[in-house]
């Protein structure tokens, strides 16, 4: 009989242990699905933004202004792209 206890115990553990195992292993992947590439995305994000600055900005800047907001809308292009490209490969 109590080698059957025994027994039981241990059993108990291992599922016990796999289980917590198998929860900080799913966690893990699940934290890492839900932001992929944080900085590409952090740093779409400040792209927009500065657009959005640049384009409530004064018009007059010797045609600069324009042209800062089409190199930002190239970058934001890139950026963009680049997240696909990581999330496809």
């Amino acid at each position: 009989m109590m080698m059957n206890i025994r027994t039981f115990a241990s059993r108990r553990a291992m599922i016990l242990v796999l289980g917590c195992a198998m929860a900080l292993c799913g966690g893990y992947l699940i934290g890492r699905a839900a932001v992929p590439q944080p900085h590409m995305h952090a740093a779409l994000q400040h792209l927009q933004a500065a657009k959005s600055d640049l384009q409530t900005a004064e018009t007059d800047k010797g045609g600069h202004r324009a042209k800062a907001i089409q190199l930002v809308n190239d970058a934001i292009g890139e950026v963009e792209a680049g997240i696909e490209y990581a999330n496809t490969h």
